[in-house]
C-alpha cells in the first residue's frame, strides 16, 4: 500500500466529523493534486511542535483518514469539505523533499516580496539524492479496527456528561429555568448520542476544543476509555467554572 499523504495541522479530526479546510501552501496544493488525481484520501494529524521532520513539525502518533466531500478552487486557494473516516497509527514517517521556506537552504528560492515560488521551481530545487519529489509529509500507517457499537449504558454516560455541560452553558446564556431541559434535548450533541460506534467521537467534536484531550480520545482503545477522557476533561472544565 502506498504511503498515506498527511495534512499536519494544529487540529484533530474525529471519525464522522465534517470540517472545512483552505489549502494554499505549495506542499499541500501538491498533495491535494495527488489525492484528486488518484481518487484517494489523506490523513489529518495533529502537529508535534517539539519534533521535526526535515524541519517541519512532525505528526503525532494517531490521526484520522479524511475523505474529500467537496472541492472548490478560487485563485490559488483550494477549499475543501472533508469527513473523518478511519483512525490510524503512524508507523513510519516519510519526510518531505524540502524544508520550510525559512530554512537557510531555501534562500535561493525566496524573494523580497514574500511571494512563494511556483511549484515547478520548487521541484527543480529538490536535491538529486532525496529520491522523491513530494513536498508534503507522508507515512506508512496502520489502520485501527473500528470500535464496537455503543451500549445503552455508555450512551447514558455520554448523555449525563453532555447534560452537565449544557446546563452550564444554559446558565451562561441566561436561559430561563423552565426552558432549560427542552433546550438541552434539542441540542445537536444530544441528537448524536446513539448506538453508533463513533458516538463518543461525535460528542467530542461538539463539546471539546482542547487539542490534547481530543488527541487522547482519538487514540482510545475502546469506548469506555474515550468516555473516561471526556469525563476527566469536562469535570475539570465544570470545576473551573
Amino acid at each position: 500500500m502506498a504511503p498515506l499523504p498527511l495534512f499536519v495541522l494544529p487540529m484533530v479530526l474525529m471519525p464522522g466529523e465534517i470540517q472545512e479546510l483552505r489549502v494554499f501552501e505549495p506542499r499541500y496544493r501538491q498533495m491535494l493534486d495527488d489525492c484528486l488525481l488518484d481518487e484517494r484520501n489523506f490523513g489529518l494529524v495533529l502537529n508535534d511542535p517539539f519534533n521535526y521532520t526535515n524541519h517541519w513539525d512532525s505528526p503525532q502518533t494517531h490521526g484520522c483518514e479524511a475523505e474529500i466531500l467537496h472541492h472548490e478552487t478560487k485563485g490559488s486557494n483550494h477549499f475543501l469539505k472533508i469527513v473523518g473516516r478511519r483512525r490510524f497509527t503512524v508507523s513510519e514517517v516519510i519526510e518531505p523533499a524540502l524544508p520550510p521556506f525559512d530554512h537557510p537552504m531555501m534562500d535561493p528560492l525566496t524573494n523580497a516580496e514574500g511571494v512563494d515560488p511556483d511549484l515547478q521551481s520548487m521541484l527543480e530545487f529538490i536535491p538529486d539524492d532525496v529520491g522523491h519529489t513530494k513536498l508534503y509529509i507522508s507515512a506508512e500507517v496502520e489502520y485501527i479496527d473500528p470500535l464496537e457499537d455503543t451500549s445503552e449504558e455508555q450512551q447514558e454516560r455520554l448523555k449525563e456528561l453532555a447534560n452537565h455541560v449544557m446546563i452550564r452553558i444554559a446558565s451562561l446564556l441566561s436561559i430561563e429555568d423552565d426552558s432549560v431541559q427542552e433546550w438541552i434535548q434539542q441540542a445537536p450533541v444530544m441528537e448524536v448520542i446513539d448506538s453508533d460506534r463513533d458516538t463518543a467521537f461525535a460528542v467530542t467534536a461538539l463539546l471539546i476544543s482542547d487539542l490534547d484531550t481530543k488527541q487522547r480520545i482519538l487514540g482510545s482503545e475502546g469506548i469506555d476509555e474515550a468516555i473516561n477522557h471526556l469525563n476527566d476533561h469536562l469535570n475539570a472544565f465544570l470545576e473551573e467554572e
